[in-house]
């Protein structure tokens, strides 16, 4: 097992655009989605004594992730076309191993523009476990080669 030690370069990929189309956007940060369990389910009854009683959830949920970058104007009529649109969305680890998963990018915000520093804009991105047919479909993690 190797741990990534570096950051640099994690990407991320939304196929809505479809195939051979590059997003006009450069990372400068990307936070995965992570994975919850959706806390408990309360069990507690009036016949408990002391304790409040709880058991897990037997769903997962794959949480919302972001990605902050360098864009060029141009992206506007790219995110118009991907915005809200749920897709396979790819997000490629420094290692070369990568998660797939369905989601959609939720919302595009440019940052403040100012004299002497990069333009970035943030994006949050849903995840939605489902493809477009409806089907139930979990993340695929797959290691680097």
């Amino acid at each position: 097992m190797a741990y990534l030690t570096d950051g640099h370069p994690t990407t991320i990929t939304f196929d809505a655009l479809g195939s051979g189309v590059t997003l006009l956007l450069k990372e400068t940060t990307v936070t995965p989605p992570g994975i919850s369990a959706g806390g408990e389910n309360d069990t507690t009854t009036m016949r408990n004594v002391a304790w409040r009683t709880m058991q897990p959830k037997q769903l997962k949920s794959l949480t919302d992730g972001s990605v902050t970058f360098q864009y060029d104007p141009g992206i506007y009529d790219q995110i118009l076309t991907i915005l809200g649109v749920n897709g396979l969305v790819t997000v490629t680890f420094a290692d070369d191993s990568t998660l797939d998963f369905w989601g959609w990018l939720d919302d595009f915000t440019p940052g403040e523009t100012v004299e002497g520093a990069m333009p970035t804009a943030t994006g949050t991105i849903k995840c939605s476990n489902q493809n477009d047919s409806g089907t139930e479909v979990a993340p695929d993690y797959t290691a680097a080669a």
